[in-house]
C-alpha cells in the first residue's frame, strides 16, 4: 500500500473545523446515544478504525457488551434499545445509506422522539460520523490506533 495523506497534518484548517463541527453536534445529546449512532454508522460504512474507537469509548463510558453486540441487529433486538435509541438508529441508517432520501416514516419517528433542536443535533452528529468514516477509510487509518489528538 502506498502512504496515504495524514489529513490532520496536511489539511489542519479543515480538520480543526470538523473537530469543531463534531463538538457542536454532540452538544446536548446523551453521550450513550452519541456512541450508538457513531457505532452504527461506522458498521454500515465498514470503517474498522472508527468502529474500534467508538466501541472502546462506549465501553469506557459504561455501555454493556450485550448492547454493543446487538447494535448491528437492532431491528431484531428492539428490547435492548429504547424507542428513542431505535429512532436514532433508524435515522442513522437512512442518512448513512442515502438511497433516494430519508423516508418520511423514519424522519417522523425520529421527530416524535426528539425535539426540533435535539433532532438537528442528531442529524449533525450523523453527518460528522459519516465524514470521519470517509476520512479514516480513505486515508487507511489502522484500527486500534487512536490518532484523534484531542478529538
Amino acid at each position: 500500500m502506498t502512504n496515504r495523506v495524514n489529513f490532520a497534518k496536511t489539511a489542519p484548517k479543515a480538520f480543526k473545523a470538523l473537530i469543531g463541527f463534531d463538538a457542536a453536534a454532540r452538544a446536548g445529546l446523551d453521550p450513550a446515544l452519541v456512541e450508538l449512532v457513531q457505532i452504527r454508522a461506522s458498521q454500515l460504512n465498514r470503517c474498522a478504525y472508527c468502529l474500534h474507537m467508538h466501541t472502546s469509548d462506549a465501553r469506557k463510558a459504561g455501555e454493556s457488551e450485550e448492547r454493543l453486540h446487538m447494535i448491528a441487529v437492532w431491528h431484531e433486538a428492539t428490547n435492548f434499545f429504547s424507542e428513542k435509541e431505535q429512532a436514532a438508529l433508524a435515522l442513522t441508517e437512512a442518512v448513512t445509506l442515502v438511497q433516494g432520501g430519508v423516508p418520511d416514516d423514519v424522519y417522523e419517528r425520529a421527530a416524535a422522539q426528539f425535539g426540533e433542536e435535539e433532532l438537528a443535533q442528531l442529524l449533525a452528529l450523523i453527518f460528522t460520523i459519516n465524514t470521519w468514516n470517509r476520512i479514516a477509510i480513505t486515508t487507511a487509518k489502522v484500527p486500534g490506533t487512536d490518532e484523534r489528538g484531542g478529538r
